[in-house]
């Protein structure tokens, strides 16, 4: 059978296209901030992961600019061979410090970070426990390992305790679990994670891709916000959330980040984070440690949103966090809803099949702190208009 016979068959794409409901791989015009423009059109912004604002902030763009004159526009190989630049060195020694572990290793992506950590750590008889919700990084670095991987119910407790009495004394055994859900916008239980790794001699890694920037001390994540950052072997960020650029690290002991460095094939094997996303991602760092008030704008318009879109009607799951889904159940309905936001002047994310559960479509919304009062209330006000002629509320 000809191997591309089932993507010449696959129309789904083409029919969204074609009824205008296709919402994925949207030409932005503009800078990635609060409002963008698209085919000439005003967009408030409410799909960004762009948590800090730092995007295009002056100081982040200028310090990109300043390394590209000095290295060049890449690396032209590995961290593992020539790739490794003085300011790759000079960011993990400073996100290492910011996080009180040992060293740090910093990736091309996040994606990577995951898909490489855990696949050379989990190898024969080991075990990685994975909440459901956990992202696709996770599900992928899984996948790759040659472990086995048991799945525990979303943040529930009593389930990761059943899994961790059930797994083999004798056998590694790492938990995982995001801090902030990237859909859901659930808030990971991570204390009640640590105690159990304790009780069962199991490891934890944490995924702050979504937290790091808004929550703890400094913002440094979930894990410090739940005042477990110490305990916590392994932290896991993206540069591409709060710190407005691309790339990601993996913070933990020397000896386990040594054998990361050796061992993970994502990192070996792919060329370094370009000079002008780790001069971006070094000066991101020094905004976000002094970046109380960007924190208290987020959350404050968090709450603002959270509030507004309940008091409407809409279903905003069990989010506390700077990501609010809107629940909508059967994917065209949800499809639909996003056309209609996206012309009335809304942009949001469109999750269906095979992203979420079947019945489960939802349209994602994210906040800024560089969203104002006047563009939340005008957001609003569009989503209560759209969400009532489509029966949604």
């Amino acid at each position: 059978m000809d191997l591309f016979k089932r993507c010449y068959k696959w129309k789904d794409w083409k029919l969204a296209q074609q009824f205008g409901y296709y919402p994925y791989f949207t030409k932005i015009e503009s800078e990635a901030d609060a409002e963008v423009i698209i085919d000439g059109e005003r967009k408030i912004m409410l799909g960004s992961n762009n948590y800090m604002g730092l995007t295009n902030h002056p100081e982040v763009k200028e310090a990109a600019a300043a390394a590209v004159h000095k290295y060049g526009s890449g690396c032209t190989g590995s961290r593992f061979l020539n790739g490794t630049l003085d300011i790759h060195v000079e960011l993990e020694e400073a996100l290492a410090d910011w996080l009180g572990k040992e060293t740090v290793l910093v990736f091309t992506t996040g994606f990577m970070v995951n898909q490489g950590t855990i696949s050379s750590l989990i190898t024969k008889d080991d075990l990685v426990i994975s909440d459901r919700l956990n992202h696709a990084s996770i599900v992928e670095g899984c996948r790759l390992a040659t472990g086995e991987t048991v799945r525990f119910k979303h943040n529930d407790m009593g389930d990761l305790e059943r899994v961790l009495g059930k797994a083999p004394k004798q056998a590694g055994k790492l938990i995982v679990a995001d801090g902030v859900f990237s859909a859901e916008g659930t808030i990971a239980n991570v204390s009640g994670i640590v105690e159990l790794a304790k009780k069962y001699d199991a490891r934890v890694m944490i995924d702050e891709a979504h937290s790091i920037g808004v929550y703890g001390s400094e913002g440094r994540g979930m894990s410090d916000e739940q005042g477990q950052l110490d305990q916590v072997d392994l932290i896991m960020a993206t540069f591409s959330k709060s710190f407005g650029g691309i790339g990601g690290f993996i913070a933990g002991p020397l000896e386990v980040i040594m054998w990361i460095k050796h061992k993970a094939r994502p990192m070996i094997f792919t060329a370094s984070l370009p000079p002008s996303s780790v001069a971006s991602a070094r000066k991101a760092l020094d905004i976000i440690r002094k970046a109380d008030d960007r924190r208290e704008a987020v959350l404050k318009n968090s709450e603002k949103m959270l509030k507004g879109l309940q008091e409407i009607g809409f279903d905003t799951g069990s989010s506390s966090s700077q990501i609010i889904p809107i629940h909508v159940g059967n994917d065209m309905k949800c499809l639909r809803f996003w056309r209609a936001l996206f012309d009335a002047g809304v942009f949001t994310n469109a999750f269906i099949q095979p992203g979420v559960p079947p019945g489960g479509a939802l349209l994602r919304t994210s906040y800024m702190p560089t969203h104002t009062d006047e563009m939340l209330d005008e957001a609003l006000e569009i989503m209560e208009k759209v969400g009532r002629k489509m029966k949604i509320i």
